[in-house]
Formats: structure tokens, sequence, C-alpha cells
């Protein structure tokens, strides 16, 4: 049985963090798996290689970036395949291009679009644990490619697909999914279980824990996801396919979004994609734009007939069929009301009720919906 495993970059921040992740990996292999491990980078390193460069270039190409940023998980793995080979245990290292991670051309915010993991099997069926660096691929010219934010999990998901695995565990320093981020709302509950519909809309909506292209992928491949603390031995929350009864599920806050308001959004469409922004949404004379991975911010110029409205939050409740429950909405707008938090506009589908608020009103707003919402509802 393979089974995928992701480390983030806090958990292999340190030597004694590596050391503690290969005890980890030897221990799932103990218990009778093949076990691939994807590994990010050390603690900050991407962001320091991204400051390096801008004390270099003022405004470094894309396909320069990635060759540079792609060393930081090409240390992570060596290190990491070095520790679990001193324990004894075979392990072998791989880059995303060695791991056949294929992908489109677009640096910095790759696709992936095919997976060739055949030497990733032979070191499986040689009884090594193969150890592959995330975030990276290869595209269809030979090229480096970096796959953007929450890279190394999408890395974890489309092999733990391609290999037919078990399951993905993605490892970190939280021990799983809650209802909100529990640092923001003492009340936060952990999750057991969750569908994949539901982690789908946290991670668009927001939720750190989760990344929305890895869970799409997810999605789409029947590819179930656990998340772990790795350095505790709970059972963390485990995401599968079968939904949930009705309820609301989590809350995310995301208040690094910006709107531009346009009357023809063509042309801030296509301006937007060429600079390698994320669109989040867009309709109703409006665009909205992910802000946290847009290599290309400063340098984009707002095209006549448009204009940026700047930034606000979006507190976004999930669960299964909760958008079409309106006594759930009305409760949100009565709580929202009566904390005295401004709300800009609100918006429900099948599985998301999403409430817009100034961008400095999000940590209040997400705090009075969980109250109103998931508190004392039994959500976990």
């Amino acid at each position: 049985m393979i089974v995928v495993q992701k480390y983030g970059g806090s958990s292999v921040a340190t030597v004694a963090g590596i050391h503690q992740v290969a005890e980890r990996i030897i221990r799932t292999v103990g218990l009778g798996h093949q076990v691939v491990v994807v590994c990010s980078a050390m603690g900050n390193t991407t962001n320091e290689l991204l400051a390096l460069a801008r004390q270099v270039s003022p405004a470094p190409g894309r396909r320069e970036l990635d060759m540079l940023v792609s060393v930081g998980e090409r240390i992570g793995m060596a290190l990491l395949a070095m520790a679990i080979n001193d324990r004894g245990v075979p392990a072998r290292s791989f880059t995303g291009s060695q791991s056949g991670i294929i992908t489109d051309e677009s640096h910095s915010n790759a696709q992936v679009i095919a997976v060739r993991p055949q030497r990733l099997l032979a070191a499986l069926e040689e009884g090594h644990v193969a150890i592959v660096a995330g975030f990276q691929g290869v595209s269809r010219d030979r090229e480096v490619t970096t796959l953007g934010r929450g890279g190394s999990d999408t890395t974890a998901v489309v092999l733990a697909a391609a290999l037919d695995a078990a399951w993905c565990e993605i490892c970190s320093d939280v021990d799983g999914v809650y209802t909100t981020d529990p640092r923001k709302v003492s009340q936060a509950l952990k999750l057991d279980t969750m569908s994949l519909d539901e982690a789908l809309a946290l991670a668009r909506g927001g939720g750190r824990v989760l990344h929305d292209e890895a869970v799409a992928y997810a999605h789409r491949h029947g590819v179930e996801l656990r998340l772990s603390a790795t350095a505790s031995p709970g059972a963390g929350t485990r995401i599968s396919v079968p939904p949930q009864p009705p309820r609301v599920a989590a809350l995310a806050v995301d208040a690094e979004l910006e709107v531009f308001g346009c009357e023809d959004p063509a042309p801030l469409l296509l301006a937007l994609a060429a600079a390698g922004a994320r669109v989040r949404s867009a309709g109703c004379g409006e665009v909205v734009v992910d802000v946290r991975n847009w290599p290309d911010r400063a340098a984009f110029h707002v095209p006549e007939g448009a204009r940026s409205q700047g930034r606000v939050a979006v507190v976004t409740a999930v669960g299964t069929g909760i958008g079409l429950q309106g006594d759930l909405c009305a409760r949100g707008l009565a709580a929202l009301a009566t904390a005295g938090v401004p709300l800009l506009s609100w918006s429900a589908a099948p599985e998301t009720l999403c409430f817009r608020v100034a961008v400095n009103a999000g940590d209040a707003a997400v705090a009075v919906l969980h109250d109103a919402l998931v508190s004392g509802t039994g959500a976990a």
C-alpha cells in the first residue's frame, strides 16, 4: 500500500526538525507502507531567496525566479534522504522533473498537465523511501517551473493520484482542520472528518490550512486527504469523498483580496492575466483578485475604464447545502448587525455563505459569525 506524506517548511525548518520527520517516516514504513514523501523548503528559505533576488534586480524575470526558488526544496529533500539513510532505511531523493511532474509553461504559477512517476515506482519496488522536492516540475519545453502558492501540497496530491495511493497525508504544525482559525477564535473546534466538497469551499474561501488547487485536484481524482501534526500522533482531520450531513462545517476569513471595478471586464481580465494575477471571482461590474501570489503586482497598470476599489475581507462559511437554507444566512446577517460590524455585501451558493466586510473588520466578523453559526451546534 502506497502512502504519500507531505511535510511543510515549518516541519523541516531545523536539523532537529528533519530528524523528527525522518523518525516519523520510518514509523510509517514500519507499518508496512511504501512511502513517498514530498518535502518543502526549510523554514523561510523561499522568502529569503525571493528577497535576495530583489536585492539583485528590482524586477527579476519569472523564469529565473523559478530557477532560484526551486533550490530550496532540493536542499530539504536531500538532507531528509540523508537522515533516513543514516537510520538504516534506504531513501532516494528526486527533483520535480525526475519525479515526472509535467507542467505548462506558466512560470511561478504552473499547472500540472501530466505525471509520469516511473522512477518513483521503481524506487518503491526496490524498497526505498522516495523523497520528492515539492512545489516544482518541468514544462513541456524542459524548463524548470514552480507551482505557486501551496505548490508542495499540489505536488503531494498529484503524486497520490498518479500512484493510486491509499491516502495523502499533509503534515505540518497544525493538527487538523478547525471550524475557524483557533488563534482568532478560542471556541474553534477541530473537525474529525470533512467532505472534499466542504474542504474545497473552505480552501477557496481563504482557509490557510488547505490550498485550493491541491484540494480541487483531490476532489477531481477522488484522493483521500489527511491533515496531521508532524509532532503529534493524533488522528488529525480526514477529508474524503462522502458528503457530510447538512451543517456549517467551518469558516475562513480572507483579507488579502483586492477589488477592481469596471464597465467592460475584458480589458481588465486580459491585463490581470498578463500580469500573473489570480482572479478569485468576477461579475456584476467587478473583479476580485487574490494578492498573495501575484509576483508582478508592482508593475501592473489598471487599464482605462477600470479602477481599484482597494482591499476587502471576505468571511466564507462552508458546509453541505448551507447556501440553500435561508435561516442560516439570516442568522449570520442578524449577528453582524447586532455586533455592529458593517456589511459591504453578501452572497450564497449551495456550499457557501460569503460576507464581505472592510479589510480591518475581518477578524471581528469571523468571530461573530462563528458564534452565530457554529458554536454550540455540534459541528465537530
